[in-house]
């Protein structure tokens, strides 16, 4: 194990014998790194925290500290970091605000410079986020998500799989998978280069555009549309859009996009 002189490990931690530890970071409490994890200079790990193997822990992160939540009394929470995730500099994840809850963040993604996950976030698989990119707590983003620099995302938003977020747009509304979203709360296509890279077959891209069409350039209602996708979806992708537009939502659902206004779109509740 290569662990710099300056470092300060709290003897309840587990590391594993592959663990490298860079100048002056400090992990505290009964922190598990797996193996190949590479934490560089000036990190601080805390708590009940869970790494998994070969992670990059760069410069400045906080990662598993207290969250910022006023409910929050000191209770045992945890914060868990899936294998393969990069976690850049400056970066901030703090651990559940709840006895025994989690704050998790999955497999194989990149989180970017001065970025923060909030307590009890849950995050899937290869989501990167960008420079800046700011969640509140308890928001879920389903695998392969992308969100652009400076995006902000609002507490109990639900972002699905394989969706694009454009720099600097603001998320207060679940935003259904497959599909991108800009500006203020306004869902304006479908994550077509993104669904072609993930392997989509032709037919899945197909029904997620008439899906599309059918919530937000439709004459219908959002509501009236998802009834009327039921019977019609049918292929794998698409059975999973539904099952995110029937799942409970506390923030309803993104709004059309919206032409010649700055106005905030509103959101649509199925």
């Amino acid at each position: 194990m290569a662990i710099h002189s300056t470092a300060i490990i709290d003897r309840r931690a587990e590391l594993d014998s592959t663990v490298e530890v860079g100048a002056y970071t400090i992990i505290e409490g009964p922190v598990q790194i797996g193996p190949g994890t590479k934490i560089y200079p000036h990190a601080y790990i805390a708590g009940w925290t869970q790494i998994g193997r070969e992670c990059q822990i760069h410069p400045f992160t906080a990662v598993g500290h207290v969250p910022q939540d006023l409910k929050y009394v000191g209770v045992r929470s945890y914060c868990r970091i899936g294998d393969h995730t990069t976690l850049r500099e400056g970066f901030s994840v703090h651990r559940g605000t709840d006895p025994e809850s989690v704050t998790e963040i999955g497999r194989n993604c990149l989180l970017m410079a001065n970025a923060h996950v909030a307590h009890n976030c849950k995050l899937g698989d290869e989501i990167v986020m960008t420079n800046g990119v700011l969640l509140a707590g308890y928001v879920t983003i389903g695998d392969g998500a992308v969100l652009g620099g400076g995006a902000v995302v609002h507490q109990f938003a639900r972002i699905g799989e394989r969706t694009m977020v454009a720099g600097l747009a603001r998320v207060a509304c679940d935003l259904p998978p497959f599909l991108m979203a800009a500006l203020n709360n306004e869902c304006v296509g479908v994550n077509q280069v993104g669904l072609r890279r993930a392997g989509l077959t032709p037919d899945e891209i197909s029904e997620i555009k008439q899906a599309y069409r059918a919530l937000y350039r439709g004459p219908r209602t959002f509501r009236a549309a998802v009834e009327e996708l039921t019977d019609s979806l049918s292929t794998p992708a698409g059975r999973r859009l539904l099952d995110f537009l029937l799942a409970p939502s506390k923030r309803g659902f993104m709004g059309p996009p919206q032409r010649g206004t700055a106005r905030v779109a509103d959101c649509e509740a199925v």
